[in-house]
């Protein structure tokens, strides 16, 4: 991969004498999003903890921007903004202490602070909040408080660890619009438990799974993972159902509507011609065939599933 930000190549780590991650290679460019899915105890957050810089990894090498993030840990940290799933937010602090103070931390010269400041509540939308004491803003807003303070140094590569948890609808989808914006000019990595946010908003998909990586390649490679096994029909003039379960290769049928109805089918690819042709030999005024997709819940299922059945350690 030309151009990446992080690279990352045999990454393990060990807690006591059990090893959470083992043999991670990572590469992620320089814009667009990359999701980062895995269940619970899968390895996500230590492995961005080590990417973050906030654990020393057991084995591997971590690079930023060409920094190896173990030899030159500051240089490489900022170019990293990291909002941890609980955003390290001081409540008494009106807006513009904190942000001031996360500039401050970041190492950004003082005459540097005041537009660092302005430039990251104008990106995140809460200029007009500056004075305002961020325990009496909404979720939303403090949501977009917590991003301020990763990308306030301008970093090349921003962490974000379940970033909507917790909004309602309506901010949910402000924040999500708030990520693709950030994403025009660096590299995003998201992690969700919400698989449809990571199928709405990533570019690339690593998923992780007993430590190990089990899946790392773009969205649409990751939602054609499983062969579909089911299609839908619209047709004026359809058959009895016997019709078509006596097709070779249909293996079910359900009614959908009057004119709508999904057929099951085996892994047969050849389904949906066979189809067009007996509508167009029997008449059956088809005017619309679809092959169903897997959803994301069951393509993380099934890599779970995969991941589980393997010696991984």
């Amino acid at each position: 991969m030309q151009n990446q930000i992080l690279k990352i190549e045999g990454l393990s780590h060990k807690y006591n004498n059990s090893w959470a991650i083992r043999d991670i290679n990572l590469e992620i460019a320089q814009t667009g999003i990359t999701g980062l899915l895995g269940s619970n105890g899968a390895g996500k957050s230590t492995t961005m903890n080590i990417m973050c810089g906030v654990l020393n990894h057991t084995q591997g090498l971590v690079m930023i921007d060409g920094l190896d993030i173990r030899m030159e840990p500051e240089e490489a940290k900022k170019r990293i903004g990291f909002l941890p799933q609980n955003p390290p937010l001081y409540l008494d602090f009106t807006v513009d202490e904190y942000l001031k103070y996360c500039a401050g931390l970041r190492l950004i010269p003082k005459s540097g602070i005041a537009d660092a400041v302005a430039e990251a509540k104008e990106s995140c939308g809460i200029t007009h909040f500056g004075t305002r004491l961020i325990k009496n803003l909404s979720g939303g807003y403090r949501q977009r408080v917590g991003i301020a303070q990763a990308i306030i140094h301008r970093p090349k590569l921003v962490v974000l660890d379940e970033p909507t948890n917790g909004l309602d609808p309506n901010q949910i989808v402000e924040v999500r619009s708030l990520i693709r914006e950030i994403a025009e000019d660096r590299a995003v990595i998201l992690s969700s438990h919400v698989l449809s946010e990571i199928q709405l908003l990533c570019n690339e998909i690593t998923m992780i799974e007993g430590g190990r990586i089990v899946f790392a390649d773009t969205m649409d490679a990751f939602n054609g993972y499983l062969e579909p096994k089911s299609l839908r029909m619209i047709m004026d003039n359809a058959p009895a159902p016997e019709v078509f379960l006596n097709i070779p290769g249909i293996t079910g049928f359900d009614q959908l509507s009057e004119r709508q109805i999904r057929l099951h089918f085996s892994s047969d690819q050849e389904i949906s011609g066979k189809l067009i042709e007996l509508s167009v030999k029997n008449n059956w005024l088809l005017k619309e065939i679809t092959v169903d997709k897997s959803s994301v819940d069951e393509i993380f299922a099934q890599l779970s599933s995969k991941s589980k059945n393997k010696n991984l350690f």
